[in-house]
């Protein structure tokens, strides 16, 4: 496994994509909030299939960190959409980290075919 400094991770493009993968909820959008302490992607509702994305660059420290707070009926949950020393390699060569949002919890990927999940809502 290669090994890289911080210095090496500097200025290294990652793209973060959350979908909500709900099977119904027509009557009660997913709600969405992502921020770093550096910047406020803001929030959006999203309906079945829909997502929210960007493109982050790491910085020189390796402390890029993004957080997602999720809203849907009474449920809520914050998690790391993106953090330097979880997901510079498990995001794969393509640099793609995905969410899939689902009733029974957060799945991850790097290649949207193989969700893997995470953890769930409560």
């Amino acid at each position: 496994m290669l090994i890289l400094q911080p210095d090496q991770l500097h200025g290294r493009e990652y793209d973060v994509r959350v979908v909500n993968g709900f099977t119904n909820n027509d009557s009660l959008p997913l709600v969405i909030w992502c921020a770093s302490k550096d910047s406020d992607l803001g929030g959006r509702a999203l309906q079945e299939h829909d997502d929210f994305s960007w493109r982050l660059r790491t910085n020189l420290w390796g402390t890029t960190h993004f957080l997602c707070t999720m809203k849907w009926d009474q449920k809520r949950k914050s998690f790391d959409a993106f953090k330097v020393p979880r997901d510079i390699y498990r995001c794969g060569p393509l640099r793609k980290c995905s969410w899939l949002v689902r009733e029974d919890g957060f799945y991850f990927s790097n290649d949207e075919v193989n969700w893997k999940r995470e953890f769930s809502w409560y």
